[in-house]
Formats: structure tokens, sequence, C-alpha cells
């Protein structure tokens, strides 16, 4: 699949598999700032053009074990009419110490593009039975 992208920073990298088989794409860091909620912002340089019928779903890499931030919304969604910036947002969790902050130039997260299907909702009256029923967080004794 090809998808357009754009460089809006000079020094914006274009994403990139880290290993054959990843499913997520790599994406470095161009720019970092606070907003008003103190949380740490990156921004990548890059917009994409993701085709119709598809997401991009951005996530932290297994390297945000290393740090004390969490991505503010957990997954980004990136949606196929936008165009703009994709920027990544992190919530500090411990005390604020360069160490626990991504560099300019760092990979900071990962971009994986799938297709997803378009749903309608039917309302009925009533669900039909399953095994599982309505048990959830931890129904399963396991």
């Amino acid at each position: 699949m090809i998808v357009k992208i754009e460089k809006l920073h000079k020094d914006a990298i274009i994403p990139s598999y880290a290993k054959d088989g990843d499913a997520g794409l790599d994406m470095t860091a161009t720019r970092m700032w606070f907003d008003d909620e103190s949380n740490v912002c990156y921004g990548t340089g890059l917009a994409m053009e993701i085709p119709k019928g598809y997401v991009g779903l951005v996530f932290p890499r297994s390297s945000i074990a290393k740090k004390d931030l969490l991505l503010s919304n957990a997954v980004g969604v990136i949606d196929s009419g936008f165009r703009g910036e994709i920027t990544a947002k992190f919530k500090i969790c411990g005390e604020y110490k360069e160490k626990h902050f991504y560099k300019i130039g760092e990979r900071i997260c990962q971009i994986i593009i799938m297709p997803y299907p378009q749903i309608e909702f039917k309302e009925v009256e009533e669900l039909s039975e399953s095994e599982r029923g309505a048990g959830g967080f931890g129904s399963t004794g396991k």
C-alpha cells in the first residue's frame, strides 16, 4: 500500500519498520513542547494522506517502559481525512527529570495503518446468548 506523506519539518524522518515483520512504523520527534496541562508533546514533522477506509493508530513504543510517560489518549486515532502534523502527547507520571523524556531525533511512537469496516447498528430488543454472557473485568477467574 502506498501512503502519501509530507515533510512539514526539514528534519522529519519518514516512518520505517525497525525489523522485518514488525506491524508498527517508528516515528521520530522533530520538536518538543509542554501544553497547558503540563503534558509533554512531540511533533513528528509529518502529515499523511491515509486512504479512505483505513485508519492510522498511534501507539507508544516499548521503550516507554524506560520513561515516566504515558501516551495521553492510550492510542491515537488518525482518520483518513486528517492532514495535519502527527503528534504524540504524553502525561508525565513521575518527577520532572530530563531522563524521563524522549529527545529530539529519538523514535517516540509507532503508527499502524489498517483497514476498518463501516458499521451500521441495528437496534434489537434482545441479544443472542453466549458462553460468556455479560461477564467482564476478570469474570473468567483467570
